[in-house]
């Protein structure tokens, strides 16, 4: 009978599949923790009328949060700086879900959002962990779209132009859906070995797709 470290040295790659598992598994329990966490925020946020922090605050914060978490990503302190940036996104999300709530129609408008998103997540990620199919091809055109798609929602957002921040929805629902498939083939294929940063990817991605699918849905709605 073989010793198992000799049987794993006659799989090649075997170690990167059993590791690319513990990635996938820590990355969906913490990404379901932080999903629970901020909704709750977002919660609190609708039941006490929280105004909106601003484009400058919001800004300010995501990315410096975003930055704390890649430097402390290896660290114990890796788990709160999560929490704290999720959070801080839920906070900004509960003044949008309580505009959309005094429009007609707006709590059937958040449910589809909120129901389209999960539809599209588990449908990706059950796509990519069926197939194994490598995405990363896809990551340089990923990133120069959200670039792309962040200059043109803050030229809607000054010049007052409803039909581009209309396109930029549309836009950001797509590359966020690209983005899911691109971070779970990384995780599959041993690409993303930090579950941490691997859970605020997926996060982001959701988070996006949330907000675009709500400006989209709710946009469609007041035309009716």
């Amino acid at each position: 009978m073989n010793h198992p470290s000799l049987r794993t040295a006659d799989r090649p790659g075997i170690g990167s599949v059993i590791a690319g598992h513990k990635v996938l598994r820590n990355t969906y329990a913490l990404l379901s923790m932080t999903l629970m966490f901020s909704a709750a925020i977002a919660a609190a946020a609708v039941a006490l009328r929280l105004p909106a922090p601003g484009i400058i605050i919001t800004l300010i914060g995501y990315f410096g949060l975003l930055f704390l978490v890649n430097k402390v990503r290896d660290s114990s302190a890796a788990i709160p700086a999560v929490f704290a940036l999720t959070g801080f996104m839920g906070y900004t999300l509960g003044p949008m879900l309580t505009a959309h709530l005094t429009l007609p129609g707006g709590a059937q408008t958040i449910a589809m959002a909120l129901g389209a998103t999960g539809a599209t997540f588990l449908a990706l990620s059950s796509y990519v962990l069926a197939t194994k199919k490598d995405f990363s091809f896809m990551g340089g055109f990923l990133f120069a779209g959200m670039v792309i798609a962040l200059l043109a929602s803050l030229a809607g957002m000054f010049f007052k132009i409803p039909a581009l921040s209309l396109a930029v929805s549309a836009m950001v629902a797509l590359l966020s859906a690209g983005l899911i498939l691109f971070e779970t083939s990384r995780i599959v294929n041993g690409g993303e070995t930090n579950y941490v940063m691997a859970t605020v990817s997926l996060f982001v991605s959701l988070f996006n797709l949330f907000t675009s699918l709500l400006s989209l849905f709710g946009f469609s709605s007041s035309k009716e």
